[in-house]
């Protein structure tokens, strides 16, 4: 059965904030940034909406801060690219949306707490439900204010992290027709496994909300947008796409897996970069850093940047990054700090405090190009790229280009 979108976007769009500063060059505070090009981003969106069907909507996930690249400024470049709705995971980061005078729909896809309701519905805000009693819950307080809340019905499918059961939809639907003052205007699901291209899980869990679905629709009951496509299933499966596709880490550029890298070019949105602070040679036998656990075994010169975990570097690869300068690789050596790191250099490279470094990004001198990704890091870290951009963004100025 295939469900009719019915959803018209009557939000007028604003468009992306104009640069607050020229490329390469740092805020004024501290000599480490990020650089966020909309532009990117805007081109990401393209590629994905490419593979959908026209009419299908689109939710740009910008939860997390926008995935540590800034949620307000990329919730209004993905709105002026073609973007639909929004999507958040907490009640901090739609207030925060509507703050910035955002009209787009957005959705919270966490059961927000009772403290927050009241606030989510002055904003018009959709909530995620999970459970019969958060209905009852959010039709008290709209009514006490004389609104009416909307919100989407989560199904668990088979991630078995939030969710009602499908066999518990038929009846949680019919009972909100009994609740005047909240109105269901959708129904979403979410895979465990999608970025495993034919994944059987992932395939299973896409038939139980379509037999959902079908539960609903045979016994008269709307239920608004079906949605159930994250990044990786726009990408590999087709046949998940419904009302809506939700975008997150494939909008700024990152690839959910290795198995959608052959489907799609996407460019990364983030860059970050460091100014030395200082350079000064070291002797043979001399350490650096807490505990010493790397020491020069030839004379070197040792380039401190303003760049530590604290900024979302790992400490966990310390001894295992390169840095770029002109195109060429350095070495981070020692433990890296709360607010800094080292990198070796050998004494006739002729750096000096102020030079540029690259982190992530791509860096070109007179021996070529090289770039390091946000995936590179992620490897080296032994985890994956979503969490390696969500830190990058913690403490880290944005310069938005």
């Amino acid at each position: 059965m295939t469900h009719t979108n019915t959803h018209t976007n009557t939000h007028t769009p604003r468009p992306a904030s104009p640069p607050n500063a020229a490329p390469h060059r740092p805020p004024k505070y501290r000599a480490s940034w990020a650089e966020i090009e909309l532009g990117a981003l805007t081109f990401n969106l393209h590629q994905l909406k490419s593979r959908i069907l026209p009419g299908t909507l689109v939710m740009a996930v910008v939860k997390a801060d926008g995935y540590g690249h800034g949620a307000v400024s990329c919730a209004r470049a993905a709105l002026a690219a073609g973007a639909d709705w929004l999507g958040v995971a907490t009640a901090e980061e739609a207030i925060e949306l509507r703050a910035a005078s955002l009209t787009a729909p957005i959705l919270v896809f966490t059961q927000p707490p009772s403290t927050a309701l009241a606030d989510l519905i002055e904003l018009d805000i959709t909530t995620t439900a999970t459970s019969a009693d958060y209905l009852y819950e959010l039709a008290g307080v709209a009514q006490l204010m004389g609104k009416r809340a909307s919100f989407h019905l989560k199904i668990n499918t088979g991630m078995n992290r939030l969710g009602v059961r499908p066999a518990e939809a038929v009846s949680i639907v019919r009972e909100t027709q009994s609740l005047p003052h909240v109105a269901l205007d959708g129904i979403y699901t979410h895979f465990a496994t999608a970025d495993i291209e034919g994944d059987y899980d992932a395939q299973r869990q896409l038939a139980a909300f379509k037999e959902t679905l079908a539960a609903l629709y045979a016994e008269g009951l709307e239920y608004g947008i079906a949605h159930a496509a994250n990044s990786a299933a726009t990408i590999l499966m087709p046949d998940a796409h419904l009302d809506m596709v939700r975008l997150g880490i494939a909008l700024y550029g990152l690839h959910p897996s290795d198995d959608t890298r052959a489907h799609l070019t996407l460019k990364p949105v983030m860059s970050v970069y460091a100014q030395a602070t200082l350079v000064h040679a070291l002797g043979i036998g001399e350490g650096v850093s807490y505990g010493l656990t790397w020491r020069a075994e030839v004379p070197c010169a040792i380039v401190t940047l303003p760049l530590g975990y604290a900024d979302g570097v790992p400490r966990v690869t310390s001894g295992k990054l390169d840095l770029l300068h002109e195109g060429v690789r350095f070495e981070q050596v020692g433990r890296i700090c709360m607010d800094q790191l080292m990198v070796r250099a050998l004494q006739h490279d002729d750096l000096k405090a102020g030079d540029t470094f690259v982190l992530v990004g791509t860096s070109s001198g007179a021996s070529g190009n090289d770039t390091i990704s946000i995936d590179e890091i992620a490897t080296k870290a032994g985890t994956i790229n979503y969490e390696i951009a969500c830190g990058l963004g913690r403490r880290l100025d944005r310069v938005y280009v």
